[in-house]
């Protein structure tokens, strides 16, 4: 196997200030390749890209070295970096009078919400930066490594990831099955300490590889499977983008847990609790079964049943068994070998579903938080809809209410406070021409972006809902106004009252 650079300190400062110089950062090559080549570039096609690097600058020779994988000549390489350093260190290699990287070195812009951006670059193989995998073409070796340790560098999955996860400062994160290191990146600009680890020792380079050269020395790595590596050390935030596949064969560990179903997801969510600090965090991407005969609302909240945490679980898709084979078929390349081992291997998912009584696939989104309430909120929704990113800073504000809504009964929610959330609009739905709507819409334009129906006395309430007044103050005026019984209105409010607060309609004064 082909083995990862060396890791020194001293000349991947050198090639970090050579990177900057060349300006090879997010911006840069946006600025080279403009809107059209950049989003070209990240569906995996390079040709608006190749026409736009045939200056010979140096930032255009950095585009063609890692990001296109093209050969450039010594001398255009030794203009735009280290080139001897490079090639002793093993990210070049010769070829004849030109080199060539032998890693994807992959510009990132590093952002978390409240900070100012910062440049940072994602090492990862040859071919695996985009898409996944499938581009690499089949065969059990790619590039001189072996398929099973691939580790890919920033795709769909990372940056929902980063999107979703909760940013706060904090003492510790976990980033568990780090891959190529971009959930450490983000967590080692808001953590004094971040640990990566994965089964991949080759990951683990990756993960190192990626932060040094973006210039961070507040993490560590180590190896093993899922909180092995750990112990039982507690963290105030896990992130996890696990190889979550359910596959009938773990081939590739960058992808397949290994384990029957979804177990490996279902074992990460029931042993988060042991490794949460009070009050923190555990965020995961996952895919589940959805059995026949089996409730998958049901089957995700038994996951939590007994954890003792708070969970909000969004399952953004599903797909059939066919779909759901069909793409981490291409993803392994499967569909560019020969036919029949195509067959075969689509057999063996279409088996394995089918013994297990599977009817679909479902993908998304779970969330833990280490709450220490009596009664945990356990949420299990399906949301297909767009969101607004990044999302973390609204996900930690929905546990927040949860908070809120667990301390205050019926008769406190009348006594509270509220105002309306930014960007929620009203929408009245009727005939035209009619003198009063069929019904009133709220839609909340932020977050999740959800939109629910609302009766009169709800309309009016949220018209109104400054903060100035208590809930049971303007319930009080909305019943005298329509001529309604005020015990009455009192009783019937609250449950629209935690309706509007649950899903961030309204925020409670505190």
């Amino acid at each position: 196997m082909i083995s990862s650079p060396v890791l020194d300190p001293t000349r991947l400062a050198k090639l970090r200030e050579a990177l900057l110089a060349a300006s090879y950062t997010a911006d840069g090559c946006l600025d080279l390749l403009g809107p059209a080549g950049y989003s070209a570039l990240a569906r995996s096609e390079a040709v608006p890209a190749l026409r736009a690097t045939r200056g010979g600058s140096p930032l255009e020779t950095l585009v063609r070295l890692f990001l296109l994988q093209q050969p450039v000549p010594y001398k255009a390489a030794a203009a735009a970096l280290p080139v001897e350093d490079c090639l002793a260190d093993g990210w070049l290699r010769p070829d004849g009078e030109l080199v060539r990287a032998t890693v994807d070195v992959r510009p990132y812009a590093n952002e978390v919400a409240g900070l100012p951006g910062s440049d940072a670059w994602v090492v990862s193989d040859l071919g695996c930066a985009v898409g996944g995998a499938g581009g690499i073409g089949s065969g059990e070796t790619a590039h001189g490594v072996a398929r099973k340790d691939l580790v890919l560098g920033v795709g769909g999955a990372s940056t929902t990831l980063a999107n979703i996860t909760v940013r706060r400062p904090v003492r510790s994160v976990l980033d568990l099955g780090s891959g190529s290191g971009v959930q450490a990146l983000h967590a080692a600009r808001h953590a004094q300490r971040v640990t990566a680890t994965d089964l991949n020792a080759r990951a683990l380079r990756f993960t190192e590889l990626t932060l040094a050269l973006s210039g961070f020395d507040n993490t560590e790595t180590a190896a093993g499977s899922l909180f092995e590596p750990v112990g039982d050390r507690r963290f105030d935030l896990i992130v996890s983008n696990p190889p979550f596949v359910i596959s009938p064969a773990g081939r590739f560990t960058y992808r397949d847990g290994g384990m029957a179903g979804d177990d490996l997801c279902r074992g990460l969510v029931r042993s988060a609790a042991a490794h949460l600090e009070p009050g923190g965090y555990c965020q995961l991407l996952a895919n589940w079964q959805h059995v026949k005969g089996e409730d998958w609302h049901d089957r995700l909240a038994g996951w939590v049943a007994g954890t003792g945490l708070d969970a909000w679980i969004v399952q953004r898709e599903v797909q059939d068994v066919a779909q759901y084979a069909e793409l981490w078929l291409r993803d392994g390349g499967d569909h560019r070998g020969p036919g029949g081992d195509y067959l075969a291997r689509y057999g063996e998912w279409l088996d394995a579903f089918e013994a297990g009584r599977v009817e679909g696939v479902g993908f998304g989104w779970i969330t833990l938080r280490a709450s220490g309430a009596e009664r945990p909120t356990v949420r299990v929704e399906e949301w297909p809809h767009p969101v607004e990113q990044p999302l973390g800073p609204h996900i930690e504000e929905w546990f927040d209410r949860q908070d809120f809504l667990r301390a205050h009964d019926d008769a406190g929610l009348l006594a509270a406070r509220y105002v309306l959330a930014d960007e929620v609009v009203q929408e009245q739905v009727g005939a035209p021409g009619a003198e009063d709507p069929e019904h009133v819409i709220l839609r909340h334009n932020r977050g999740m972006r959800r939109a629910t129906k609302v009766d009169t006395v709800g309309a009016g309430f949220v018209g109104v809902c400054d903060g100035t007044l208590s809930a049971g103050e303007i319930v009080d005026a909305i019943a005298q106004l329509l001529g309604e019984d005020r015990v009455v209105l009192r009783d019937r409010v609250p449950e629209s009252l935690r309706l509007l607060t649950e899903q961030g309609f309204i925020r409670p004064v505190v």
